[in-house]
């Protein structure tokens, strides 16, 4: 196959251009950048499957005799506007959501700057299908619908060789890893290796809303097994058929991984820890903060646009923060963490101990409402919500009791905001804060429609 020449370095541009200047792609790899006078670029067949540099039908003529192309493509020039109208109409025509999402999946492993045109351009649409509700179906099908690598898989079998699996990534430059072990996806459980389809997600988000290059970004799954039956017995589960592994093999595996991360890609590159179990979660946030640049999306990230939309609806609620009971249904990553943020907010704009602001924060479990007296048998990351109350057995009882003026789920458990729980919520708040958070929608514990309708605000 013939490669690009000196001469054809003034069509370089043309072919790696364009979407670098939207979306912050370097023009140059690093061997370019360092050794200018030995670069290349694929040519001919090869620059039509290489996805970061095809442009299909919007090759020009200068562009398709300086690379080799003609042949291999029909004479139509198709602009990079009329493949996207022409590919929104094909989506369009699918009734199914996740063939629109596989479909979107093969574009960006042909045609990656058309792929992140299509999301910027058709954002509102798309979302939900390149992320929640459709990215949670995509995850328990993962198997049968797998198709190339899109991430790397790093399992138990790669113990002791982490950092070879980490250098067989093509890419050097990276700076935002988003990492899950599966063991939490959405609300829909134990997924396993087949989680991968959240990293991915969330990275195209990444790129296509926060400008991050793809080439910069790397989805990783740590399989370490699964305790979902169902896929075990799945014929087409791609990870490891064993129970997950625990206690302080996932602790030195998981450690190993962050010390590889750091040793291969320095100290300033991001880890996201995405999906991860409460157990978990909260320790290796504690664990590597100090070490590393982490950040968990469920604890954080989350609580920080909650706390923003609680921030912007007390123009219509009135009153400050510290005026306001919060009642939370789940008391999982989310729901702590969207907590403590409020917690510390109150606090900093009431000048007050954090230990009291809390107290105007309560949390529903799957045992009722957590009080002092559940303090001995609650998990660590609870035990800071265990007020002073008498028991309260559901969530019904702990709105009548506590009387919130903001009632957040959290739980990942769909329909517990039943009409009796909003109606009871509405009869002490002429206009009560309604904030069901989970996903996928199947998951989401009311609808905006039951809430209108059942809180007869509108």
């Amino acid at each position: 196959m013939a490669s690009a020449t000196t001469k054809d370095l003034s069509d370089v541009a043309a072919v790696g251009g364009g979407v670098g200047d939207t979306y912050g792609e370097d023009r140059g790899s690093e061997d370019q950048l360092l050794t200018p006078w030995t670069f290349s670029v694929a040519s001919g067949y090869s620059l039509l499957r290489d996805p970061r540099h095809n442009k299909g039908l919007a090759f020009t003529e200068r562009e398709r005799d300086a690379h080799y192309l003609r042949g291999l493509l029909p004479p139509t020039i198709s602009s990079q506007q009329a493949q996207e109208k022409k590919l929104m109409k094909n989506l369009r025509e699918y009734q199914v959501p996740l063939q629109k999402y596989m479909s979107l999946m093969d574009l960006e492993e042909r045609n990656e700057r058309l792929f992140y045109k299509l999301l910027i351009d058709n954002v509102e649409e798309l979302l939900p299908i390149v992320y929640t509700p459709t990215v949670g179906e995509a995850c328990q099908k993962y198997g049968s619908i797998f198709r190339r690598p899109q991430g790397l898989f790093i399992s138990l079998k790669e113990k002791g060789k982490i950092l070879e699996v980490l250098k067989n990534w093509p890419e050097r430059g990276i700076q935002v890893i988003v990492v899950t072990d599966g063991e939490r996806i959405l609300g829909l459980g134990d997924l396993g290796c087949q989680g991968m389809g959240i990293p991915v997600g969330k990275l195209s988000l990444y790129t296509a809303l926060g400008g991050v290059r793809p080439s910069a970004c790397l989805p990783i799954t740590i399989d370490v097994g699964t305790n979902n039956k169902q896929l075990l017995q799945d014929e087409f589960y791609i990870g490891l058929r064993q129970k997950r592994a625990t206690g302080q093999e996932y602790a030195d595996f998981l450690h190993e991984f962050m010390s590889a991360v750091k040793q291969n890609y320095g100290e300033k590159v991001l880890v996201q820890f995405e999906d991860f179990a409460n157990h978990n979660a909260f320790e290796l946030l504690a664990k590597y903060r100090s070490t590393h640049l982490v950040f968990n999306d469920d604890i954080q990230g989350t609580a920080a646009v909650v706390l923003s939309g609680v921030v912007a609806a007390l123009k219509l609620l009135g009153g400050t923060l510290a005026d306001q009971t919060f009642l939370f249904l789940g008391a999982g990553e989310a729901g702590t963490g969207i907590a403590e943020l409020i917690a510390l907010e109150m606090s900093k704009q009431a000048k007050a101990p954090v230990e009291e602001a809390r107290k105007k924060i309560w949390l529903v479990d799957s045992k009722g409402l957590i009080v002092g007296s559940r303090k001995e048998s609650l998990q660590q990351f609870k035990k800071p919500w265990a007020h002073e109350h008498e028991p309260v057995k559901d969530l019904l009882g702990a709105v009548k009791a506590i009387k919130p003026t903001i009632l957040i789920g959290s739980s990942g458990v769909g329909k517990t905001f039943t009409k009796e729980v909003i109606e009871a919520l509405c009869s002490f708040n002429k206009k009560p804060l309604i904030m069901a958070l989970s996903n996928p929608t199947s998951q989401s514990e009311c609808t905006a429609e039951e809430a209108y309708t059942w809180s007869k605000v509108i």
